[in-house]
This record gives C-alpha cells, structure tokens and sequence, in this order.
C-alpha cells in the first residue's frame, strides 16, 4: 500500500460508518478502501479486488464495505462474489441502487432470464432516472443473451433519453448500448451511425465505442495531440512554400482572365442582338399575358405545397430518432395482456 494513502480521503458518509469500527481498525479499512479506488483509476480492478478483500475481512458487517467489496468484484468479473456482497449491501443498507449491477450479473453468470426478472422486479420501479436508464440498458443486453436481437432494439427505443441530443451522464453509455443492439440485430449502417454519436458523447473513454466505429468504417482513429505537434512541424513550412509562387504564373493567369473577359462581352454582343431581333411585337400581347398568369398561379401553389411537404420532412429528420425496427420480439408483445390473434384481427 502505497505511503500517501490516507483514510481521510474518503467521502464523509463513509468515514461515518466506519467509526462504529476500533480507531486503529476503522484507518486500515478506510486505506483499503482508498487504494482500491486509485486502482480502479490506474485501471487494474485486480489490485482493487486484493484491497477490498482485506476491508471485507475486517468490516464484513458495514454495508459501505460490502458495497464497495460488490462493485469491485464484478468490475474484476467475479460475478458470483459480486452479487453475494450487493445482496448482503442492499439488506444492510435498504438501497435498491445495486439493482443493474446485480442484474448484469446475473447475465454474466449466464442467466438471462434472472436478469429480465430482477428488471420487472417492483423494486426495480423505486429506482432514480439514471438508475432506469442502466436497469434498461441492462435488460436489453439480456434480451440479446436469449437471441432477441430486435426485442433488444426496441427496448432501448423506448427510451425517451435516446432522443435527447444534449449530453447527459449516461449518453455514451445509452447510445452504446443502442449502437450495438443495431449491430447484432444485422443494421450494420445503423450502427455504424451511433456508434460515432456514443464515439462523440464519450469524451473520457468510458466506452469502446471509436474502436467499434473504426471497425465498422476502416477509419483510422488518431491521437489528437499527434495531429497538433504535426500540424505545428508542417505549418511554417507550408508557409514558406506558399511564399514562393512564381510570379509569371499569376501574370499568366491574368492574361487568361482578360482574354476570356474580352470573349465574353463578345458573345454577350451577339446574343443581345439575336434578342433584339426576336423581341418584335406580338398581335396581341394582352391575350397572351392574361393566360400566362393562370399557368404560373397553378405552377407557384404546387411549388410551394411541395416545398412545405419538404420542409417538413426535413424538420422530422434533423432530430435525432433511433432507426425503426420491425416489432418482433415475443415475450414482450405479451405484457400488454392482449392476445398475439386478437391484435392481429384488429390490425387486419
């Protein structure tokens, strides 16, 4: 353990709960707690694993402890620990927050079926916005488990968070999920589409999503530091090679201008005169003028009735809508409590 960690570092909810602990006690397991947190930002849920195992050891009955035992365990895929500690967490604590996880569990312990349970669960309702949002994100997930690549689709559809173009904390994660469910259900062109949106919400990496995009499009993704120092290397010398433009050429360029200038007033000339002399008066102008109008009132409203209709198909496009998916996902046409016959009369 690193030298600097101290257990002061730790939120003050958590300090609290581990003064019911000796004084002596209570500083180890709070350093433990923190170095398996800088693990998990050093990106080595392993080491953390070791850290809250130690924690767990000594404080098995504090519900931070065990919450924080749970999420690191399923961070190191030890699906079966994970959801041992959340369960005891969720007694202890009364916070129904462990829920997705607990249910990605689940899946990752190849049991899909729990995982749709532990979603339509009651307890599962109580849960915050975010909280829906990973519980759903989750369910589809299960639905591609069992096969039911467009069930999964739709899920995530039914979302209204995934029409939302402003940022939000769980956007990446949200179009993600959306981008591969298109992709397993076979709308490769689809997916390639959100995947660049999750590449664009994702600024901190939470996501594989500018791997996925690049697999799909064969686009290379590069650092965008290396294309600054790059840039800042090649810029002067362009500049130079800009400066050196050979003079005859400008001047050349200026004759070829004059020379078609002088061509152009000429056949503008001509083409007066052959106005001119196809301008004679007509016999009777008036009748000619008064069907004209009649014509071109008739061409101007259907011009402008299809621009309307253009208008607004353009404004139902601009915004960002998940791509339609034929309805076809079993189990979950069922909950409405309608026979699958007695639908498809009424739409017949």
């Amino acid at each position: 353990m690193a030298p600097d960690i101290r257990a002061e570092e730790l939120d003050k909810e958590v300090l609290e709960e581990l003064r019911s602990l000796p004084g002596d006690l209570a500083d180890l397991v709070g350093r433990h707690l923190v170095a398996a947190e800088r693990a998990l930002e050093d990106d080595d849920p392993d080491r953390a694993h070791e850290h809250t195992n130690v924690a767990r050891r000594f404080a098995a009955r504090i519900g931070v402890v065990r919450e924080a035992a749970g999420i690191v365990a399923y961070r190191a895929g030890h699906f079966s620990e994970a959801l041992s500690d959340l369960r005891a967490a969720r007694r202890m604590t009364g916070s129904e927050a462990y829920l997705p996880v607990m249910a990605d569990c689940e899946r990752g312990l190849g049991r899909p079926e729990r995982a749709i349970d532990l979603v339509r669960s009651p307890e599962a309702e109580r849960l915050d916005r975010e909280g829906r949002i990973e519980m759903t994100i989750v369910e589809s997930g299960a639905r591609r488990d069992l096969r039911q690549y467009d069930a999964a689709v739709i899920t995530l559809q039914r979302l209204p968070e995934l029409r939302d173009p402003q940022p939000r904390p769980w956007s990446a994660r949200l179009a993600f999920a959306y981008a591969d469910a298109l992709a397993d259900a076979g709308h490769q062109d689809a997916a390639t589409e959100w995947f660049g949106r999750a590449m664009a919400f994702d600024e901190d990496g939470e996501t594989d999503a500018a791997e996925r995009y690049a697999e799909l499009t064969g686009a290379v993704i590069e650092d965008i530091e290396e294309d600054v120092d790059g840039e800042d290397e090649s810029g002067e010398a362009d500049v130079a090679e800009a400066a050196q433009v050979d003079e005859d050429v400008v001047d050349e360029a200026e004759d070829v201008t004059d020379e078609d200038s002088d061509e152009v007033g000429d056949e503008s000339d001509e083409a007066g005169d052959e106005v001119g002399d196809e301008s004679d008066p007509v016999d009777d102008p008036a009748d000619d003028s008064a069907e004209v109008p009649d014509d071109s009132d008739e061409d101007a409203d259907s011009d402008v009735a299809a621009g309307g209709e253009e208008a607004a198909e353009q404004a139902e496009t601009s915004a960002i809508t998940p791509a339609f998916i034929e309805p076809n996902f079993g189990d979950v046409l069922e909950e409405s409590g309608e026979p699958a016959e007695a639908r498809s009369k009424d739409d017949n």
